[in-house]
């Protein structure tokens, strides 16, 4: 019994000591995430581990979890491929640790090449081209989804002490509160859009159809930026042999000749559940080339995509972008099909420089209920009236908050929550209303005033030869007065003419989609002459300074009264519908009126004529306003064609003829080798008119260049009846200037332009025109033929021309210049 006891109590000692050391022992837990700092994507498989080699690998989503003795002191490194190790000493570690680490992008090392025989990296790229039909989702007969897409822009590298102290930003204090430190580079959000769409594909014949269920914008409101920033123009395929960045285009690692810009190495093989993953890598085999640094994971069972990041290489010639990283992110659907499921797009643009304000804009997409080849997506696509349809349902910017708690796909994070309150209060305070005014008014010249709107303020005062000084005044309404109507007009002044000029419009939208409207305007002015896009307006006082000189000015008067019928269908076809009557009096350096008073039964130089445009633009986009909208282009070429008919005796006119006129335009991407912009044109004139009404090829009196003149033709220098001419200009971006280090630092960029027109003149309308004060000549059947070159992209918005007049062959009494030296401004990326 005493033994017993003795023995009891010796083991109850014992258990208290082994507790003791249990406790004392207990391990201590270390996890946490590690990400990218850049785009805050998780990064996978990195390596975490103690000197002491004690560690682990993170799990697909960046994040670890493991445990070590309590009071250890040891250096915990982390690494990956492709980002700097990242070392964080730790000193006698008592309590569990939560950590989020940040790693940065490696620069691309100059490793050796080192040649042999067999290599694998190429081989398993080779296996991923031969099998990219089997994976590119745009090859299946049709496919379904669900999509979530949402945008954040933030404005970065904020110094929250020195904006809080500036007078301007004193009503705005609040706003500094959700500036982000925690990052390296505060950041202030201030813009963040969320759509959810349910989308459709079909390929042959090729449709997709997007309905937008739901939208919320914090910022900036509107139609047609929403269905932008939905799935149907947002896709990057990383399977396509080219990847849009913005306006470039960048060669894809997976292009069908991705070897010849790329070398590929592997890095790693882990394992997702029962499938081997094959971590390969790649990088630019040149400098200056629109290509990726990068690395993706490949299934290697059927050689499919299940992630992959790609960011620009150092030397890629783009503007403004300081960082720029893009993911993708794919899952099995199937026994067999990877199909998206992650897309982002984080990027960090500087255009004030590195260390200065800029912006960082995040764009996550995420895919769900997936379905492929399905009946049911093709019934949804046979209620398309085109190709390519938006549908965005009503009342879908108005869905409560608890919807979208349970329709997005992912949770919001702290700073989006607390940018849909910011931005909430900040447009409703009088003061935030008041500077946007004052920005617009600087940025687009329009300034907004309740209902109105005055504007352009560079217009408002100017000067020439034949009004002296002249001062202008505009008003217009805006979306405030109305959702259908506008109305424009002004008053101007010459000073040395002393006479009072004057314009009025009225625009009309009773249907936006296909657009319909009605327009009409009255007009007594100065007339140029020629009409085409992007003409710089006589009324801008800079034009005043770099005209060229010993070059005769010519001004004539042109009342006209405008009357327009526009229609589109759902067919990519529009039609406009013309009457117009014009009234011309030549002023300076121009026939006289008098001398085009014979044989006619009006008044001279009076038109009344009724025309026709039928315009082909397929699948064209556009970003709109309420009333008026911008094209983005096409993806096919544009067509034009335009019948026009004079009439005699309407309202005093003197003129019987027919007009036919065509052209056909388009930008052609040619990558590596940047774009092609064409216009081709033709039209014929049938009737003896006076020069007002015949075709005037366009020409350009001033040093700064229009893409759609002829630079070193003056204007109304050359007239013609019948006419057929071109318009080709290429872009190569950084073409040979990649070659020397200097240019390629530069970014300066290549282009060559060619234009030329054949036209002639009838024995008749030569007669009659070729009067009074010899100003014009024709082209006698021969071409005028300009040739130019030259550097884009200097201090990133400056482009310099140098243009050569090659035809027609000077004669012993041709007195035009040759060669000039024009410039111009272009922002771009």
């Amino acid at each position: 019994m005493t033994f017993c006891k003795a023995f009891t109590g010796i083991f109850l000692f014992l258990v208290t000591i082994l507790i003791s050391f249990s406790v004392q022992a207990q391990p201590v837990k270390l996890s946490g995430t590690i990400t990218d700092r850049q785009s805050d994507e998780p990064i996978p498989f990195a390596s975490i581990a103690f000197a002491t080699n004690k560690g682990t690998l993170t799990d697909t989503a960046g994040r670890f979890s493991f445990t070590f003795p309590k009071g250890l002191s040891d250096t915990l490194r982390i690494t990956s491929v492709g980002y700097k190790p990242v070392l964080l000493p730790l000193a006698d570690l008592k309590d569990s640790i939560i950590l989020n680490i940040k790693m940065d992008v490696a620069a691309t090392s100059k490793e050796a090449i080192v040649k042999v025989k067999y290599d694998r990296a190429l081989w398993l790229w080779k296996r991923i081209i031969s099998h990219k039909k089997l994976h590119d989702l745009t090859n299946y007969d049709n496919f379904s989804y669900e999509v979530y897409n949402k945008l954040e822009l933030d404005i970065n590298n904020v110094n929250k002490e020195k904006l809080a102290e500036k007078k301007l930003f004193k009503s705005f204090s609040f706003v500094f509160d959700n500036i982000d430190t925690t990052e390296t580079r505060p950041f202030l959000p201030v813009f963040l859009t969320e759509t959810l769409s349910d989308f459709y594909f079909q390929q042959s014949p090729r449709k997709t159809r997007e309905i937008i269920k739901a939208s919320y914008t914090a910022g900036i409101k509107n139609e047609s930026v929403t269905k932008l920033l939905g799935a149907t123009y947002q896709n990057v395929n990383v399977y396509r042999n080219q990847i849009p960045v913005f306006d470039k285009q960048f060669t894809s690692p997976f292009n069908d000749n991705g070897d010849n810009y790329y070398r590929f190495k592997l890095l790693d093989t882990q394992y997702l559940g029962n499938k081997r993953l094959v971590h390969l890598g790649f990088t630019p085999k040149r400098p200056g080339e629109n290509t990726f640094d990068g690395d993706c994971w490949i299934v290697d069972s059927s050689y499919a995509i299940q992630k992959i990041t790609l960011r620009p290489s150092g030397n890629a010639n783009i503007n403004f972008v300081q960082n720029l990283t893009l993911i993708q992110e794919y899952r099995l659907i199937d026994d067999t099909t990877w199909f998206l499921s992650k897309d982002k797009f984080v990027v960090d643009i500087s255009p004030l420089g590195k260390s200065l304000t800029g912006f960082k804009g995040r764009k996550t997409s995420t895919y769900r209920q997936v379905v492929i080849n399905s009946r049911q997506t093709i019934n949804q696509l046979a209620q398309n009236k085109k190709p390519e349809e938006v549908v965005v349902l009503p009342a879908s910017e108005e869905k409560p908050r608890t919807y979208w708690d349970t329709s997005r796909h992912d949770e919001l994070s702290k700073n989006e929550r607390a940018i849909y309150k910011m931005i909430d209060t900040i447009q409703s305070m009088p003061n935030y209303k008041r500077y946007l005014n004052a920005a617009n008014f600087l940025g687009t010249g329009y300034y907004n005033m309740g209902k109105y709107q005055i504007g352009p303020w560079f217009s408002w005062v100017s000067a020439n030869a034949w009004e002296g000084t002249r001062v202008r005044f505009d008003l217009g309404t805006n979306g405030k007065f109305s959702k259908k109507i506008y109305l424009h007009s002004y008053l101007a002044y010459g000073f040395l003419d002393k006479k009072m000029k004057g314009f009025g419009e009225v625009f009309y939208l009773p249907k936006k989609n296909p657009r319909f409207y009605l327009y009409g305007s009255y007009s007594d002015d100065l007339d140029r002459g020629q009409h085409y896009y992007d003409q710089t307006s006589a009324d801008n006082i800079l034009t005043f300074a770099i005209r060229k000189q010993r070059v005769p000015r010519k001004f004539q008067r042109l009342i006209e009264k405008r009357f327009e019928i526009y229609r589109e269908t759902n067919k990519a076809l529009s039609f406009l519908l013309e009457v117009t009557s014009r009234q011309f009096e030549p002023l300076l350096n121009l026939p006289e009126k008098a001398l085009f008073k014979g044989n006619i039964n009006g008044e001279a130089l009076n038109s009344f004529e009724t025309s026709i445009r039928i315009r082909y633009a397929y699948l064209e986009k556009f970003l709109e306003n309420n009333l008026f909208r911008t094209s983005l282009g096409s993806e096919q070429p544009i067509v034009q064609i335009r019948y026009t008919k004079g009439w005699s005796g309407v309202l005093n006119s003197s003129y019987n003829y027919h007009k036919v006129s065509g052209s056909i335009s388009d930008y052609v991407n040619t990558p590596p080798f940047g774009y092609v912009y064409y216009n081709l044109f033709a039209g014929k004139i049938f009737g003896t008119l006076p020069y007002p009404l015949l075709e005037i090829h366009p020409g350009n009196e001033i040093y700064y260049y229009n893409k759609y003149a002829f630079n070193m033709m003056n204007r109304f220098e050359y007239i013609s009846d019948q006419y057929a001419g071109f318009n080709l200009e290429h872009n190569v971006g950084n073409g040979l200037f990649k070659f020397l280090p200097l240019t390629r630092k530069l970014k300066f960029r290549q282009f060559y332009a060619a234009k030329g027109v054949v036209g002639s003149l009838s024995n008749k309308n030569q007669a009659l025109n070729f009067v009074g004060i010899q100003s014009f000549k024709s082209l006698n059947k021969k071409m005028y033929l300009e040739l130019g070159t030259g550097v884009d992209n200097i201090f990133k918005f400056l482009r310099i021309d140098l243009v050569w007049r090659v035809l027609p062959t000077p004669t012993a009494y041709e007195t035009a210049k040759r060669f000039g030296v024009f410039g111009s401004f272009k922002l771009s990326f």
